[in-house]
């Protein structure tokens, strides 16, 4: 569920395979061939399984459902280990967000996973290494034979058998055990260099997949965007309308009995007076909370720190506040964190019969500011189209980064999300 910068062109970085780089990719092949057939035999297994019980009271949806999350496990694992050991220039594989709240969000991110074609590259690059690695061990063995029998003089004489089976006289043995090692060898290095080219044309997309995957994830951003927009303008809506607007009405019409009363009765004008002032402090805060909710001009002026620590001052439950940043992200990455855990806490206030909160932020690695908020209420809450969590959602999609939530039936309740600084 994270936006990354589009590389401007897909060429790797490294221009040369060293020999370093080219043991480590033998090295990598031998692994995967030892591996690489209990990974492949237990996704196989996955899939059998789910398919034979697909009619057994559903319960092979179960597995089918697991072998989704392990063919994107195997993928991204795939995508790291290739880049790590050329330096290719690609993004990490990244999970099918949801477009809509609830299981039915779910269920069509789950679809659209399944179907993923970066995930079904690097699964295909990873059954050719599993492959490749199994030819290397052989190769190998046969290298180690190969040396062995180039000694055959030494510890018998007369004919020998011959790698192909005929009978040659021993004194060929060395000649035919160095063409062995070297044939082996050259097998082994040739595998290892097409592995990499391989790799190239499957892990590195191309520029027409780059920007259409940009495309894809621009578009779902500028929907998040407008979503948020309009649950917001319609939370602004409402609280003017429940709130400030009834209050500066009651003031109104406050006055206009002071200024009825002001000439025969000038004692209840005064106290009409100073209830209508009352009433205005009243819609100035309201106003003042309004625009909080619009923009927090301290996070402007001080950075996050400084407004979580405003925001759980005025919360009405306890809140253990946890902020550790390295310096400041960008404008629109701290609103979003911001706004998501005032958002949270105002629900768990409100919703959740909580005692208390935890919120805890980070910058981590990769420049990605990293929130979780949870209590200790109830639980239960869901993603409803037009609630508080839709909001936090679409505002955290619109920045570029993932929203999850976890709240089962008797809590506790916990909000995670992830926005990228440069966002």
């Amino acid at each position: 569920m994270t936006t990354q910068t589009v590389p401007s062109a897909p060429a790797d970085k490294p221009r040369t395979a060293p020999p370093l780089r080219l043991f480590m990719t033998i090295l990598h092949l031998a692994a995967l061939g030892v591996v690489g057939g209990g990974v492949i035999g237990v996704l196989a297994a996955l899939f059998g399984t789910g398919v034979g019980l697909l009619f057994v009271l559903g319960i092979g949806i179960v597995f089918l459902v697991g072998l989704v999350y392990a063919l994107y496990g195997v993928g991204w694992f795939e995508v790291v280990r290739v880049r790590g050991l050329y330096g290719f220039d690609v993004a990490d594989l990244q999970p099918r967000r949801r477009r809509a709240p609830g299981f039915g969000g779910w269920i069509r991110s789950l679809g659209r996973q399944s179907i993923d074609g970066r995930m079904w590259r690097a699964l295909a690059n990873f059954a050719i290494a599993c492959i490749f690695g199994a030819l290397v061990i052989r190769l190998f063995w046969g290298m180690v034979w190969s040396a062995i029998y180039s000694f055959t003089p030494l510890f018998a004489g007369g004919e020998t058998i011959a790698p192909f089976g005929n009978l040659i006289d021993a004194g060929w043995a060395p000649l035919f055990g160095i063409l062995g090692v070297v044939a082996a060898a050259a097998g082994i290095i040739g595998l290892a260099l097409l592995h990499r080219t391989i790799s190239r044309a499957l892990i590195v997309p191309n520029r027409e997949a780059e920007l259409t995957e940009r495309v894809r994830t621009t578009s779902a951003q500028r929907e998040g965007a407008v979503r948020a927009a309009d649950v917001e303008r319609t939370r602004i809506e409402r609280d003017l309308h429940d709130g400030v607007q009834p209050r500066l009405v009651s003031v109104g019409m406050t006055l206009g009995l002071a200024q009825q009363k002001i000439d025969n009765d000038p004692t209840a004008a005064k106290e009409l007076i100073s209830e209508a002032h009352t009433s205005t402090k009243a819609a100035i805060t309201e106003l003042r909370q309004l625009a909080r909710g619009i923009h927090a001009s301290v996070l402007d002026d001080r950075g996050l720190d400084a407004a979580l620590s405003a925001l759980a001052s005025r919360s009405h439950i306890p809140v253990h506040l946890d902020v550790r940043m390295d310096g400041r992200c960008s404008r629109d990455a701290e609103a979003a964190v911001y706004f998501s855990i005032a958002e949270s806490l105002t629900n768990a206030a409100k919703h959740s019969r909580a005692s208390e909160c935890r919120v805890v932020v980070r910058l981590r690695e990769g420049n990605v500011l990293w929130a979780r908020v949870e209590d200790n209420g109830m639980g239960g809450a869901q993603v409803q189209p037009g609630g508080g969590l839709d909001g936090i959602s679409n505002r955290v999609l619109a920045a570029g980064g993932t929203f999850r939530i976890d709240s089962p039936q008797g809590g506790p309740t916990s909000l995670e999300v992830s926005v990228p600084c440069a966002s």
